[in-house]
Parts: C-alpha cells; sequence; structure tokens
C-alpha cells in the first residue's frame, strides 16, 4: 500500500492530475479501500477541483466522513483508532506511550473532530505536508530526529499493497508501544484469532488501587494479543504500574 511517490497538487495541475490527488487521498486516509460511488465526498471533490479549499482540508474532510468514522472509530479498539490515526494522518507509527495516551485522552474529553484536527492543525503536519501534498508513509525513511524504534513499528502497521487497514481491529502497537520496545518484524498470518494459534502475554502490575485500601502487590495476567488492549486500559483505570509484558511460548 505504501508509496515513495510523493503527489502535490500545483497551481497549474489539469482535472486528470486533481483526480489523481482525490484517489490518493482516499487511499492514504482511509486505509486502502474500495470507496464505492456513494461514499465519495461529493461536495469536497468539487471544492478541490476549483481551488476553494486545499489538499490539506480534503484530507480534513475525508478523515471525518462517515467513511472513516464507522470503520476506524466505532469499529477498532481505542488503541488501534489512535495508531492508524497516526499512520493515514501523519504518515508514521506512534513513537511512544505518550503520543498514545495524549490523544486517547483528547478523544475522550474533546470528541472526535478535536482527535482528527489535533494531527491536521499540527506543526509535523504542516512541515512533512503542507498545505497540498497528499499525506504519504514516511515511517521507512531516514528522516531528522524520529526515534529508531519507530521503522520496525511502521512495518507492523504497513502489510503492503494487498493490505485494507479496518479489516484489523485490534491494536497492533500496543505491547511495543508499553514497553518501549521494538516490534520485531513477522508475516502478517504468524497467528490467526480464532484458529487456536493466537499467542498469548504476561501483564505483571504492580500497585494497582482498587475500590477498597490494600497494600501494594504485584499482579499476574495471562491475556491473549487480541485482549491487550481493554486489558492495559483496565490496568491504567486502576493506576497500576505495568512492569512487564512478555510473550509466553
Amino acid at each position: 500500500m505504501a508509496s515513495s511517490t510523493i503527489l502535490e497538487l500545483w497551481s497549474t495541475s489539469d482535472q486528470a492530475e486533481i483526480q489523481m490527488i482525490i484517489r490518493a487521498v482516499y487511499k492514504q486516509v482511509l486505509g486502502n479501500p474500495h470507496v464505492m460511488e456513494s461514499e465519495r465526498l461529493v461536495t469536497a471533490e468539487s471544492q478541490l477541483c476549483d481551488r476553494s479549499i486545499t489538499v490539506r482540508e480534503f484530507v480534513r474532510a475525508v478523515a471525518k466522513s462517515e467513511f472513516y468514522r464507522t470503520r476506524y472509530f466505532e469499529s477498532c479498539a481505542p488503541y488501534r483508532f489512535v495508531e492508524l490515526n497516526f499512520l493515514h494522518l501523519l504518515g508514521r507509527a506512534p513513537q511512544d506511550q505518550r503520543e498514545l495516551s495524549e490523544h486517547i485522552v483528547r478523544c475522550v474529553a474533546e470528541g472526535y473532530d478535536s482527535e482528527i484536527d489535533s494531527y491536521i492543525d499540527s506543526s509535523e503536519y504542516q512541515a512533512a505536508f503542507g498545505e497540498n501534498i497528499v499525506p504519504y508513509y514516511r515511517g521507512k525513511n531516514s528522516e531528522a530526529n524520529p526515534k529508531q524504534v519507530g521503522y520496525n513499528r511502521m512495518f507492523a502497521l504497513d502489510r503492503g499493497p494487498a493490505q485494507v487497514d479496518s479489516a484489523v481491529q485490534a491494536s497492533q502497537l500496543v505491547y511495543a508501544v508499553a514497553t518501549n520496545s521494538a516490534n520485531a518484524i513477522k508475516p502478517s498470518s504468524a497467528a490467526v484469532i480464532g484458529s487456536g494459534t493466537e499467542k498469548r502475554f504476561k501483564i505483571v502490575v504492580s500497585g494497582s488501587k482498587f475500590d477498597s485500601p490494600r497494600r501494594i502487590s504485584v499482579t499476574e495476567y495471562i491475556v491473549p494479543a487480541s485482549k491487550m488492549t481493554p486489558q492495559i486500559q483496565r490496568i491504567n483505570r486502576t493506576s497500576g504500574k505495568i512492569v512487564s509484558i512478555t510473550e509466553i511460548a
């Protein structure tokens, strides 16, 4: 799915080039889907064609569309929603737990539109894409300042031209981000949920606080990969500190 081709709308771009820009935005922002005619944003497309909006504003319209909201906000785990927002709108994977937590909190406190705007209105978006460059996957490129772990995490999110992002609803990075570790690059079919081969992890937690006062203790949770996101959310709500997450062979 990822491409190194940078597409930019110019004042001299003709209608054929504008249509190429429109298709590229749908592909990038919506996660490589098949977009039916009835799902296209006709008004926003028309505004882009007559230059009354920029590519950045067209990206915003697509990211706030019912198509995006239904497939990624309403259907995916919260961590998956945020990691795909990074992928689709900033062209990279989240770098650390702080970034993920910041966006989870914003989404809960300020709502869906504010969460989408936070990427598109960021200085990072402006520096990378400006007003008229279609967002593209930057995580595999060498750039100043990004953390090295982002390289492997990008491969965990981007599984190639045949990938449709909405087909995977569970977070792909929650373990690596929570433990500040790099993702191992593995075939996407390594574990199939429901097949009996789904991986399990042991989460060791200290200092959880529940409804009644108690001494600080260490608790262990054994969870399948598909349940990692909700389990970590429950731990965070009890003020527990994750000591370690290890894969169970």
